[in-house]
This record gives C-alpha cells, structure tokens and sequence, in this order.
C-alpha cells in the first residue's frame, strides 16, 4: 500500500518541533498530544473564523454558538445536544437520510452522469435543513447558498474597492437567505413550534437576526464541510481497488471506520485558530514550551493527526480501524468538538454506500481541488460519475 494515501496536498507547516513560534507572532502547533492538550484547555478561547467581524456587533445581540466559550458555550451545548445523541441520529435521522440519498441518486440513474459535487451538497442541504428546522425554504436554497460560500470568497474589509464589494456582497446574501429560508421557517415554527433547534431558539427568545446567524453557522459546519467530506471520500473509493472491496463487504461499522481513516487523512477543516486567556504549557518535545496569554496559536489538524505518536505507525497510510480515536482531529476536540459528527459519518456512508452499489459506477476523470486558506480546507469540484 502506498505509504502516502493523501489526495489533497497540503504544504507541511514546518518539520522538527510540535510547537514554535512563527516569524509573524503566532504559535504553531503539529503535534497530536500537543493539538489535543490546546483544544481542550479552558484557558483558549475561540480565534479565527470572522470572530473579528462577530465581535463587532453590537453587545445586546447574541453570537452563534461557534463564537461563544466560557459557561454559555457549555449551557448552549448541554441544551442542544439532544438534537445530536447517537440514538436521535439512528431513530430520526437515518431514515430522512436513506429517502434523500435515494432521490439524488435516482437522477443520477435517469441523467447516466452526474456532478457528485452537486448531488452531495443538495443531500446536506436537505439533511441539514431538516434537523435546522429550514423546512419551509422558497426553491432555490442550494444557489444561495452557494452565493454565500463561493469557492473564491475573496477578502472581507473596507480598506479597498475589493473589501467594499465583499461586504456588500455578503450583506445581500445574508437577505436572501433570510428572506428566502430563515424568515418563512420563523414564521412556520412560530405558528407550529417543532422539536427541532429553530423551535428551541425561538423558545430561547433569540430574535430573527440571531437565529439566522445560528442557521448559517449550522450551514456551513453541517452542509458545506460534508459535501467535501462526501466527495473526497468517494474519490478515494473509486481509486483504490482494495479499500473500495473493503468497504462494500463490510457491516456499517467497518464501513464507518473506513471513513473515518479517510477523513484523518484528509480533515476538511486542516487549522484551528485559538486565543490564550492565560498562560498554557505544552509539551515542546526536548522541553516544555510556554505559550503566554494573549497569543494566538494555530492547531494544525492535518499534521497533528498524522503525528505517529498519536495515531501510529506509518501514519500516511491508508489503515482502517487504527487504534486512534476514529477520525482523530478531524472534527475537533474539547468544547468545540463538532456536535454533529455522528450525522456527517452516518449520512456519508447513507450515501456513499448506495451509489457504490449501483451498476458500472465509475469516476470519469479526477476531479479539481481548490483551497480555502485560512482554515486549510479544500474544495473538490468537477468530480463527474457516471452509471451503465
């Protein structure tokens, strides 16, 4: 087996020492134990991700979840973990999953080809809307969507002509999609409350602008990064024999563990950025390294979960079922850890497990890949399948 399995090249961040500090300040850390250890400490808070523009908004309003920490952070979480429990996902989601996969799919039998890209992100979509709450959206969703998570974002900030028509661009997007999905859902629940995390954020008291902040945070983690995770893992599929004879003989476990090698390999969010509150001592490989309050680190997930001190031998390869936790750092860990990692592993063998089973699928030509580099994600396009 390939001792390099990866897909997606990524630039290494540096060699040598778990934990340095770069030339611009911030603190870089690769190493699994050390990764982990910042992930978890109470004394990090979140960094990165536009927290920056969140953090200007006004006091009164009430930031998504993703910009918390702290006791809210926790109270959110313990309040919304039930839409999340491994038994919720099995009993109310699974089946919305298997009817969704099956209609994508179908048009892909009726069409004979298909962009796997576009017929991943419309099965997130719909899965991701229904445990939302967006059940009541104008057609159209997946195109605004798109609008708003473009593949060229571009760069925020009033100091150009090119900040200027970024910030106008997304204030429209963030209209549409709130005229267009959030507002008719409000107004459903209102009428209707359901047991969904609308309902609970209305009940809450959140105003209309804060839950469609909340409902684009849930679309970004629970929509966009599982179209990748979809696509990357079918490319994988379709371009190793043996691991793809291992997938389809295996029970949904093995299946599961399948993917969850894939993603350790290939996490679709690569860096973490955090703020210290207080001094944090990490374990520096010669001697401990202390990172003083203030400071901003950034946790490269990519080479902390190839890290074989962490994961295993030959940490490169292609091994399901190692004795790591399951997709390592791939969906984080500590307070932020994605609540919805159960659903996106479910949903992409749902998937996944019924279009390797069609007859003469195949993958016309490797596809393109694009990256997002502040959060080390990438972006798999022109991934064209076809049947018969």
């Amino acid at each position: 087996m390939d001792d390099d399995a990866r897909k997606i090249r990524r630039p290494a961040p540096h060699d040598g020492c778990p934990v340095r500090r770069a030339d611009d300040g911030t603190w870089q850390v690769t190493g699994y134990a050390q990764a982990r250890a910042v992930l978890r400490d109470a004394g990090t808070v979140q960094a990165g991700l536009g927290i920056e523009t969140v953090e200007k908004l006004p006091a009164r309003v009430r930031r998504p979840v993703l910009y918390r920490d702290g006791p809210e952070h926790r109270e959110h979480r313990r309040q919304t973990a039930k839409y999340f429990t491994p038994r919720r996902v099995d009993e109310h989601y699974r089946d919305l999953m298997a009817d969704v996969a099956e209609r994508r799919l179908a048009k892909l039998r009726a069409a004979g080809e298909a962009q796997l890209p576009e017929l991943s992100f419309e099965t997130a979509i719909e899965v991701a809307s229904a445990i939302i709450g967006l059940t009541s959206s104008r057609p159209g969703i997946r195109g605004r969507l798109e609008r708003f998570f473009p593949e060229k974002f571009g760069r925020p900030g009033l100091t150009s002509f090119h900040g200027v028509h970024w910030l106008v661009r997304q204030n429209v997007n963030w209209l549409r999609f709130y005229l267009a999905d959030v507002r008719p859902a409000v107004r459903a629940h209102r009428r209707e409350p359901r047991d969904d995390l609308i309902s609970h954020l209305i009940d809450e008291g959140c105003s209309d602008a804060e839950i469609l902040g909340e409902c684009l945070t849930f679309a970004a983690a629970g929509m966009v990064t599982t179209r990748e995770f979809i696509c990357v893992a079918a490319w994988h599929l379709f371009t190793d024999d043996a691991l793809l004879e291992r997938y389809r003989a295996a029970d949904e476990p093995g299946r599961l563990a399948v993917l969850h090698e894939i993603l350790r390999l290939e996490p679709v969010v690569a860096k973490l950025r955090r703020r210290t509150t207080a001094p944090l001592s990490l374990d520096g490989g010669d001697a401990p390294v202390t990172v003083p309050a203030g400071a901003l680190i950034d946790v490269h997930v990519d080479a902390a979960n190839t890290d074989p001190s962490g994961v295993g031998a030959r940490p490169l390869a292609m091994c399901p079922g190692r004795p790591a936790d399951g997709a390592a750092l791939s969906f984080g860990d500590g307070p932020h850890r994605c609540p919805g990692s159960g659903i996106a592993v479910l949903e992409t063998d749902v998937f996944l497990s019924r279009l390797f089973a069609l007859d003469g699928i195949r993958m016309v030509a490797a596809p393109r890949v694009t990256f997002a580099n502040d959060i080390g994600g990438y972006e798999i396009r022109d991934l064209l399948v076809r049947v018969g």
